[in-house]
């Protein structure tokens, strides 16, 4: 079986990965001149705590060492559906069984006066979204001058907070009155504010950046303008659906795809940011990480559909703790629902739970982070929530019959979100050599994201090496007990 994969993000990557093996001749279209890369860590690449080699995905022998047709720096230009072919920029083609469009989003530009200059982003802009990005934001950082951020969702912040790092004033200007509105209600979004702002960045809420004053900054709708010598554009993205459109696929927004990930013409399936399904958030990795999953198990012959993934949001930046999750804008006045809310601003902590038939279906957990283990555990499990409320909201109430003990957790286990990682492949990593927990995390990635799954990957580590007789607890490299 022939198997083309239109794109090296993470998405396509992740599939080429669940795909190996299986016989099938593979070929990887990828425009980046670079090997994938973990976009979830870009904003730790420009907080300077990881270079972009510590981000990528596959090594330049991955592609050799796996029968893979990997073809970097050329791009697809058209899909010949009829003919189960793709035609490339470079005017080579390439014949299909089964195509895979993995094309991601791109950035969404706002209409700033001045931000694109002759159809590109004007000198001193940058968006905030690839690893080409992250270095040019980091070159232009390098003398510590203000900066100014377009868009106060969760890459922006993300953004911000690595260059506040770094030394910069930074300055985040947002359209909406409050912080992450997708994600947070305005309570939550308030207090995130209050405990970003106390590490050095400012914030512009509910004002509208008018026009780019080059070497100056923005000037915004009242009037005022923030000082700013670069301007990282975080407002959003897109999906890239210009292939599947020419081609004569449905899109409403990302390419429809149904519960088989397959799109309205046969043998081409989309997963990941460019895709558009009911039961599932695009733009996030986790979908598109479970979807990979899914479709390769399609390809190889076995039955099984997607249906949709949980998403679980975290801001992965350093020294704020924040997941979300579900219905996070009910209010207490809503009959249906049952709201529980702790607010305490000025230590920077927020809780909120939503709930219905006892099971939690909304949460916003900031500065919590056993209450957030917790909370995303009855979430993802369905189960019922303690009857003290105020018990779970403060980290003094575990899940009903829950463990922490990790022996008893099956393999499909996640336990880090950011990288997907469940037990079993840890587990798997272990068995393979990686007999330490620093082992473990650069062999799985665990841990490398928002850092809050650090304790349960070292609790696990301590788990194995307690089976294994060669391996000395002490020396694991980790403190748990």
């Amino acid at each position: 079986m022939r198997i083309t994969i239109i794109g090296y993000g993470m998405a396509g990557a992740r599939l080429a990965d669940n795909l190996r093996g299986s016989g099938a001749s593979i070929t990887v279209i990828g425009a980046e001149k670079h090997p994938a890369y973990n976009r979830i860590l870009l904003s730790n690449v420009v907080a300077g705590s990881m270079t972009p080699d510590d981000v990528l995905l596959h090594s330049p022998d991955w592609p050799r060492d796996n029968g893979i047709d990997l073809r970097l720096g050329v791009a697809a230009a058209e899909i010949l559906p009829a003919e189960h072919r793709v035609v490339l920029t470079d005017g080579s083609t390439v014949d299909y069984d089964a195509l895979v469009l993995a094309t991601g989003s791109t950035p969404w530009i706002p209409p700033t006066d001045g931000l694109i200059e002759d159809g590109v982003l004007a000198p001193g802009v940058v968006a905030f979204r690839d690893l080409d990005d992250c270095r040019q934001i980091v070159n232009q950082a390098k003398d510590f001058g203000p900066v100014a951020v377009l868009g106060g969702g969760l890459l922006g912040l993300e953004a911000a907070r690595g260059l506040a790092g770094r030394g910069c004033a930074v300055t985040v200007v947002h359209p909406v009155g409050h912080l992450m509105e997708r994600q947070l209600d305005p309570a939550g979004g308030h207090v995130l504010a209050r405990v970003l702002g106390a590490k050095g960045i400012e914030f512009r809420l509910g004002q509208l950046a008018t026009k780019y004053l080059p070497g100056k900054g923005l000037l915004l709708d009242d009037g005022s303008v923030v000082a700013a010598g670069l301007v990282v554009v975080s407002a959003g993205a897109r999906p890239s659906t210009e292939l599947a459109e020419a081609a004569g696929l449905a899109v409403d927004r990302g390419v429809i795809i149904d519960d088989l990930l397959a799109t309205s013409a046969p043998d081409v399936y989309a997963i990941g940011d460019c895709a558009t399904h009911p039961g599932t958030v695009s733009g996030l990795v986790q979908p598109a990480w479970e979807q990979a999953a899914v479709l390769a198990r399609r390809l190889t012959g076995e039955d099984i559909r997607y249906t949709g993934t949980p998403v679980v949001t975290r801001l992965k930046t350093r020294d704020v703790d924040l997941a979300a999750m579900g219905e996070v804008h009910v209010e207490p006045h809503d009959r249906d629902a049952e709201v529980v809310r702790l607010e305490d601003p000025s230590r920077g902590r927020y809780t909120k739970l939503v709930l219905r038939d006892d099971r939690v279906t909304g949460a916003i957990v900031l500065g919590a982070p056993d209450v957030a283990a917790a909370v995303t555990q009855l979430h993802d499990r369905g189960t019922p929530a303690p009857a003290d409320r105020m018990a779970l909201l403060l980290g003094r109430a575990m899940p009903a019959g829950e463990t922490t003990d990790p022996g008893t957790l099956p393999a499909s286990a996640l336990i880090c979100r950011c990288n997907t990682v469940d037990k079993g492949r840890l587990v798997g990593a272990w068995h393979a050599g990686a007999r330490s927990f620093d082992a473990l995390v650069s062999t799985t990635l665990a841990g490398t994201g928002c850092g809050g799954c650090r304790d349960s990957v070292c609790a696990l580590s301590r788990w194995l090496a307690e089976q294994d007789p060669v391996t000395e607890p002490e020396k694991l490299g980790c403190n748990a007990t």
